[in-house]
């Protein structure tokens, strides 16, 4: 046997050192080739690391939460053949597991052997079960490996690999049993729920019981980097907020035209309509599309339009950039914000994806509410925020006096930094925005 370290990889230009997200491995394991090592997390982006060789963990280093120095020990293996340190330099680690000893298993490793070993019903001379009875067998399985029962209402734990894992199966982690640390919920894991094909039911929970316990969340990968940059951001920047309603009745009437028009093109939703506006009206007011250097006392205002769309993933906030939207027409726009938020979601976006914007969208969506103060990703200087369409009763002149009509009715809530953004111009920007977008027509001209 051999000794083989493998070291944090230099995963971008200019970076230093990476995040310890989720283990995938433990000392004693035995692993493939491929099989994945560690999550580590680099500024907002989360890569999964796989294995270069085949071999048993001999030591892992570093605690999730821990930031390492690229070029930092992370795994030692013992593989077969040619390892890549000298024998001489081989890390004492190797005194751990000495060789007259067998190497300790994890769990979840034992467990999959077991199952390998198990006799099949041919086997033991039985014939094998109808259809039926073989799903119900599954799902018996399926619940038999969790050995801690999930309280109705709690967060399960797995890392981001099997939570992207489980988007891309459109499975809820609540249902999936968990025989991990804590009842974590490991690939395994959710691979016998898939095979299975069972989703077990939680249990209902009595009514008006008391319910005791804190439990402890660490604030580490990324939710610890939207912590972050958020408090950066609220700290430093002096944020006052705009709010205006819009009546897109038009936009939305046009949209449904051409959605149902050019039915082979590229669907729209508001976000792209939203898009152009922002592009027309930053050509007239230069001063929202900037980024800014108080460190340095200097502003940046931009020519190109960097649009940040705020995206909601499984593992917090990202906010992924459509770069040059001021090239992109109408249904460029909507296909590069949903590449960028299919990416997002799943854990795909490059690094250079989620950064460098200069100016930048939010939106809840059907959540949206009424208004919002949303805060500004730094070092920009606006963050426009996108409420909810509701149908609202408007009095509006007619031919024959004013008359109260339905109309779709939309706020935005918008955010500026008023060291550089004064109230005048950030009103007049968001007129301007919204001058388009009550008459879409406009957009075409632009």
């Amino acid at each position: 046997m051999a000794r083989y370290i493998i070291k944090l990889p230099d995963l971008g230009e200019g970076l230093t050192e990476g995040e310890i997200v989720a283990w995938h491995v433990a000392p004693g394991q035995a692993i493939r080739e491929e099989d994945p090592l560690v999550d580590v997390m680099t500024e907002k982006a989360t890569i999964e690391l796989p294995s270069p060789v085949a071999g048993t963990v001999v030591a892992i280093h570093g605690t999730p939460g821990e930031r390492r120095p690229v070029g930092s020990e992370l795994v030692e293996l013992d593989v077969a053949g040619e390892g890549n340190v000298p024998e001489a330099e081989a890390p004492a680690a190797i005194l751990r597991f000495p060789p007259a000893q067998p190497l300790a298993r994890p769990p979840a490793a034992v467990a999959r052997e077991k199952e390998r070993e198990r006799p099949t019903p041919r086997a033991l001379g039985v014939e094998p079960l109808g259809p039926g009875a073989a799903a119900a067998a599954r799902a018996a399985e399926t619940i038999r490996v969790a050995p801690m029962a999930r309280r109705p209402g709690e967060k399960p734990l797995a890392s981001p690999a099997v939570r992207r894992r489980a988007w891309d199966h459109g499975i809820a982690l609540q249902f999936v049993p968990g025989t991990g640390p804590a009842g974590r919920i490991t690939q395994h894991d959710l691979e016998r729920f898939v095979a299975g094909g069972a989703t077990p039911m939680p249990a209902a929970a009595p009514a008006l019981a008391l319910r005791e316990g804190v439990e402890d969340v660490p604030v580490i990968g990324l939710r610890r980097a939207i912590a972050e940059h958020l408090e950066q951001a609220k700290r430093r920047i002096p944020h006052f907020t705009y709010v205006e309603e819009v009546d897109v009745t038009a936009l939305e009437d046009l949209r449904a035209q051409l959605n149902a028009t050019y039915a082979e093109r590229e669907h729209l939703t508001l976000l792209p309509f939203l898009m152009r506006a922002i592009v027309s009206a930053v050509a007239v007011h230069p001063q929202v599309n900037a980024r800014y250097d108080d460190e340095n006392g200097v502003l940046h205002r931009h020519a190109a339009v960097h649009i940040g769309v705020a995206t909601q993933t499984a593992g917090g906030l990202l906010v992924p950039v459509a770069r040059h939207a001021e090239a992109l027409d109408l249904w460029q726009s909507a296909a590069a914000a949903r590449r960028l938020s299919e990416t997002a979601r799943a854990g795909k976006a490059a690094r250079d994806e989620l950064g460098g914007s200069t100016i930048t969208i939010t939106s809840l969506g059907r959540l949206g509410g009424i208004a919002a103060t949303p805060i500004i990703n730094h070092p920009e200087v606006a963050i426009v925020g996108v409420n909810r369409i509701v149908e609202r009763p408007v009095v509006r002149a007619t031919a024959h006096g004013a008359q109260i009509v339905v109309r779709k009715i939309m706020n935005l809530s918008s955010s500026f930094d008023h060291r550089i953004v004064d109230g005048w111009e950030a009103a007049s920007f968001i007129q301007s925005v919204k001058d388009l977008l009550e008459q879409p027509a406009l957009l075409f001209l632009s």
